[in-house]
């Protein structure tokens, strides 16, 4: 289909919760193709509805070369130790700051045919699960972080040429 441009920061769909998909049609089955497309691009690891302005529950995710969805996604399981890691995020470019993340994360959700599908993932998968799903409930990572790298975070975004 075709690669979608990435919302950033600032951007009202960002900080709203999605909706469930109730519906699965050829709207749904486009909007998966894009958000694959978008996220087969190199460097990125997942894209949310939500940061290509649509509010459907649904993200792709690329990592390890296992490109795949999640449509309806919730994480069932997090494990291990929660971490800071350093992270990123498409809607706030050139930022990577620590958050919170658990070594280990299990999504559930569904797949185009409504059909129950799980994935599951350790160390990049497991932050991206992390991730994404955040975004669906309408968070940014810069919403995780420790109160002094929010600060900092949030002056960096009011510097960049982006904001």
């Amino acid at each position: 289909m075709t690669e979608r441009d990435i919302r950033y920061f600032g951007d009202p769909v960002l900080k709203s919760a999605t909706t469930p998909v109730t519906v699965f049609d050829q709207k749904l089955k486009d909007l998966v193709e894009d958000l694959l497309d978008t996220t087969a691009l190199p460097g990125r690891a997942g894209v949310a509805a939500t940061q290509i302005g649509v509010s459907m529950r649904v993200f792709s995710y690329n990592v390890d070369d296992e490109l795949g969805y999640v449509i309806n996604p919730e994480v069932v399981e997090t494990s291990g130790e929660l971490r800071e890691i350093e992270e990123g995020c498409l809607s706030v470019p050139g930022l990577w700051f620590p958050t919170p993340r658990y070594e280990h994360a299990t999504v559930k959700g569904v797949d185009l045919r409504n059909e129950p599908i799980t994935v599951s993932g350790s160390g990049i998968m497991a932050q991206c699960l992390q991730h994404e799903t955040d975004h669906l409930d309408g968070y940014v990572y810069l919403d995780r972080l420790s109160k002094p790298n929010r600060r900092e975070a949030l002056k960096q975004v009011r510097k960049s040429d982006w904001f």
